[in-house]
């Protein structure tokens, strides 16, 4: 007779797969941070570009956290961490490719600071899609209206002695509405809800990066956005 062994997962094993998901995570944000040094050291890249390179490609890695199933304290103090550099490196250049686009803004920190606070909100909740709608509206949605924005930019507008782009504004809302209605998608499928939601979503996070002084945006667009489906889902669905 043949018997098959069981071995239960020891507390070793456990912290193995825990620093893997983490190493996977953090070897992801150090390929984006060092890209984009590279570029802005060597390649001429501007601040700018620089900086929205690091804008989107770390977002992404919420995806991998949500994926992985990472716990959200790693991911709060991860937000922790990362605001105390953002902090220290407005008064230190550390990071140029970040911070360096000569004007003042604490788009880093707030950027930090919503991921921090939308994965302690929505993890132990267990309903971590609205974190990263919220953060990948603020990564892609914020990151391509600024791009489009300053190269192809012909119809300007004025809010509040900000200046903004309808084109810019039609790319925030396409791709928040796009980044919205994926991960709903993929989460509570093909039902007017999804695309409803997603809708409204899409109209307010781009109503919110409109009023973006001092980067505020990078904390208002995640957390409006990811706050406003989760209380738009509860009623509807």
């Amino acid at each position: 007779m043949i018997q098959v062994l069981y071995f239960p997962t020891t507390m070793l094993s456990e912290n193995l797969y825990l620093w893997q998901q983490v190493g996977l995570v953090g070897a992801w944000l150090g390929i984006i941070l060092l890209t984009a040094e590279g570029l802005n050291r060597w390649k001429s890249v501007s601040p700018e570009m620089s900086r929205k390179i690091v804008h989107i490609g770390t977002g992404n890695a919420i995806l991998l956290a949500w994926w992985l199933k990472i716990p959200g304290w790693i991911g709060i103090a991860a937000g922790v961490v990362s605001g105390i550099v953002a902090l220290i490196s407005y008064q230190i250049p550390i990071l140029p490719s970040v911070n360096g686009v000569g004007r003042k803004s604490l788009g880093t920190f707030f950027y930090a600071v919503s991921i921090g606070v939308l994965i302690g909100w929505f993890w132990p909740m267990g309903k971590p899609e609205y974190a990263v709608l919220g953060i990948l509206i603020m990564t892609w949605g914020d990151g391509l209206a600024a791009v489009i924005g300053q190269k192809f930019g012909q119809h300007p507008y004025s809010i509040g002695g900000m200046q903004k782009s309808w084109e810019g504004s039609l790319t925030m809302g396409l791709v928040s509405f796009g980044v919205g209605g994926l991960i709903l998608l993929g989460v509570q499928g093909n039902i007017w809800q999804t695309w409803v939601v997603s809708g409204v979503v899409a109209l307010v996070a781009t109503g919110l990066e409109s009023f973006s002084k001092l980067g505020i945006d990078n904390l208002t667009v995640p957390i409006g956005s990811a706050a406003l489906g989760f209380f738009l889902n509860s009623y509807l669905l």
